[in-house]
């Protein structure tokens, strides 16, 4: 049997409903919760992590009923493409599964029996708006009339849009169905209550917001809200109607009197116990046997040492830190040891609306061929523990992923492998540092982890991001001013050279590690293939010395702003008309690709437009080695650093010009993006840039002082 973890955890995120695809708001939450379960597992704690789609109700039946199929075709479908996102987004869950389930029925129904045991469940005789066409009870968002409070026309039932008033729906003025166009009938009809506003259940309730579980309390914002309702003796609490008349899509009420019409339970009575029928089959089917859990359902759910916890959005606080706990406590059940509430997401500091533009589809995203680990990195960034609003900017996205995950994090790997590759066969070691130093430095990653590990416990990931990316700051100055492109030339520098690089690595595979709870297969690919491990990550590979890299491979790319404006639907600028009696200019085929210089630009040639311009990726490189090619009269191969683009060979017929050796260390621009080309002494991947005249000579461009590799050419 597998040695007992430290902790074992019971975590799910809030459950999707199952009428159309995952917004962006989804994603957040999901990723959220993702990020802290992956890091739970970097601990070696035990995670069940679990979902379901919520199914029932009466919009997923009448949209159903309005495509012509059934409720279960519906979310069958619906529930594909739920699935297909979070493997998109990398999401881990252990299981998913349905509301519409024989284990959410009999868990229902098993929790509405101990409820109405406890006599906590009342019958009362209710008015409601009937539709005589449609035949049903209407939900009050399938009514609309005139607002009573400002006159506001064609608002809903529960609220005006307008003024922003709520009422019941029978105050609107001149109601009608949304689904006929029916005047409303007025009709009785009993329904069932929970006893939410019962004194045991507030004194409950009180006890349980004040602190859920032993050393853990609700967020701050979460209490606060939470006390309006339980002030003055829980007089602000209604009673819960967890009824509905058929017709109605979801789980039968048991043991109602015969001859009379079934009764079904509200979707919000049994979308909450979906969590635990998505545990008990994850239990059933043996998930939870495969992650090493010796118990069964009922026994792990009644242990007092299991940790539940609930990952959800503001908007639905009222369900989960009330009706939740509370039916679960006065079923007998397990309460949550918390719940993690988290706010919105916005764009550009405004709610997200389809009809204002500012939607951001996360199935559009993935199309376009954007990283989901981007907007993992992104959402991270700005997530902490309070509930708040996360801002979506484009330009904020954009610079985040391209400075820190490029020209931070990705930059470390790539210029210090090609010397560790190309001078020591991949061996890392630090010949040229003191034990001192070397203590100091192991003793820094450790607290630089503590404090990770700290963060992520709290759900501070943004702590978490700034930290790593401070000490991705400190790694880069140290190579820079250790200058090992001048080291490599000097052979009585080999020591110092080994140990500049071999120290940047081993920041690189503490900040991997760090980073793996936000890009798993990123730091995946770091362990299996960079540092050659058989394995991921774990926790305690942070402050260890890694003992060998192999040659880089690219990790990761930057964002085109180009793809963030086709995501956000924003058309490009048209290329400006050609002026008046000069023809459109025709296509041309490419420049030649070898390396070196082009004189392709010639007198009268056609204008191009700015979007032309901006097409060629031109980057600052430096040049590592250079070396005559065998046979080639013209041509010097070169090994470029183009800092988080990586390492690149380029071909250049530059030989008359320049001694091989008189090369190396030099910065230079070169085209980036230009398709690789095969020769016949190997593959060039760009295009370094030299000026020349009629006359002979050739001369390499040369930035100013203070650029870097990898920077661009504006």
């Amino acid at each position: 049997m597998p040695v007992p973890s430290a902790r074992t955890l019971f975590v799910t995120t809030a459950l999707p409903y199952a009428n159309g695809p995952f917004h962006i708001g989804h994603i957040m939450e999901y990723i959220q919760a993702d990020i802290w379960v992956r890091f739970q597992r970097l601990q070696g704690n035990a995670v069940h992590f679990v979902c379901a789609d919520d199914t029932h109700g009466a919009p997923i039946m009448l949209a159903a009923e309005a495509e012509g199929t059934t409720p279960e075709a519906l979310i069958n479908r619906v529930g594909e493409s739920h699935r297909l996102d979070w493997a998109r987004y990398r999401i881990s869950f252990d299981t998913t599964y349905s509301t519409h389930s024989p284990e959410n029925v009999e868990l229902a129904q098993a929790i509405f029996r101990a409820l109405r045991d406890r006599g906590l469940i009342a019958t009362r005789t209710i008015s409601q708006f009937f539709d005589p066409i449609k035949g049903m009870f209407l939900p009050d968002r399938y009514i609309k009339g005139t607002c009573p409070k400002c006159g506001a026309k064609d608002q809903f039932g529960d609220a005006c849009e307008v003024c922003g008033s709520t009422y019941a729906p029978t105050e609107l003025i001149d109601p009608y169905s949304t689904l006929t166009g029916a005047k409303p009938q007025m009709r009785e009809s009993e329904h069932l209550f929970f006893r939410l506003s019962a004194p045991e259940v507030v004194a409950f309730l009180q006890q349980w917001t004040a602190q859920p579980a032993p050393g853990q309390t609700l967020q701050p914002e979460v209490y606060n809200k939470v006390q309006e309702w339980l002030v003055d003796g829980g007089k602000h609490l209604n009673d819960w109607d967890i009824s509905r008349d058929p017709p109605y899509f979801g789980i039968e009420i048991p043991d109602q009197p015969e001859g009379l019409s079934p009764k079904y339970f509200y979707v919000w009575l049994d979308a909450p116990i979906g969590y635990l029928a998505a545990l008990k089959k994850h239990f059933d089917s043996g998930a939870a046997g495969a992650l090493g859990e010796p118990r069964s359902f009922d026994e792990f759910l009644s242990s007092p040492e299991v940790e539940q916890f609930h990952f959800i959005g503001k908007d639905i606080v009222y369900f989960h830190t009330l009706f939740w706990p509370a039916m679960l406590h006065f079923s007998a059940r397990k309460t949550p040891t918390n719940v993690f509430v988290h706010g919105f997401i916005t764009f550009k500091s405004e709610k997200m609306s389809k009809s204002r533009g500012t939607g951001i589809s996360p199935q559009r995203y993935i199309e376009l061929g954007l990283d989901p680990q981007w907007l993992r990195y992104y959402l991270a960034a700005k997530l902490n523990s309070h509930v708040e609003d996360v801002d979506f900017s484009p330009d904020d996205f954009i610079a985040r992923v391209n400075s820190d995950l490029i020209g931070k994090y990705v930059n470390i790997a790539s210029r210090a492998a090609i010397f560790i590759t190309r001078h020591f066969d991949g061996v890392l070691a630090t010949p040229g540092e003191s034990e001192t130093d070397r203590a100091n430095r192991l003793t820094i990653a450790q607290m630089e982890a503590e404090a990770a590990r700290a963060n992520y416990e709290a759900r501070e990931f943004g702590k978490v991001l700034r930290d790593v990316m401070r000490a991705a700051d400190r790694i880069n100055e140290a190579f820079d001013a250790a200058q090992p492109w001048v080291l490599a030339k000097d052979p009585s520098q080999r020591d110092r050279l080994q140990t500049v690089c071999s120290q940047a690595l081993q920041g690189f595979q503490n900040l991997s590690v760090l980073l793996a709870p936000v890009l798993p297969d990123v730091a995946s690919r770091v362990a299996r293939e960079f540092f050659g491990l058989d394995r991921d990550f774990v926790w305690s590979d942070s402050w260890k010395e890694p003992a060998h890299v192999n040659a880089y491979k690219h990790l990761m790319t930057r964002v085109e702003p180009k793809k963030i404006d086709a995501l956000l639907g924003i058309e490009p600028a048209p290329a400006p008309a050609a002026p008046k009696g000069v023809a459109p200019a025709k296509p041309k085929a490419a420049a030649a690709q070898a390396g070196a210089t082009s004189t392709a630009s010639a007198p009268g040639t056609s204008p191009i437009t700015l979007d032309d311009f901006t097409r060629i990726d031109l980057r600052i490189a430096r040049i590592v080695n250079a070396e005559a090619v065998e046979g080639a009269d013209k041509l010097v191969k070169l090994t470029l650093d183009v800092g988080e683009l990586g390492s690149r060979t380029v071909f250049a017929g530059i030989k008359s010009a320049y001694a091989p050796e008189s090369l190396v260390g030099r910065l230079t621009p070169m085209v980036a993006n230009l398709a690789p080309r095969k020769m016949r002494f190997g593959v060039s991947e760009g295009m370094i840039l030299a000026a020349s005249g009629e006359g002979p000579g050739i001369y390499l461009l040369a930035p100013d002082s203070g650029a870097l590799p990898g920077m661009r050419v504006k």
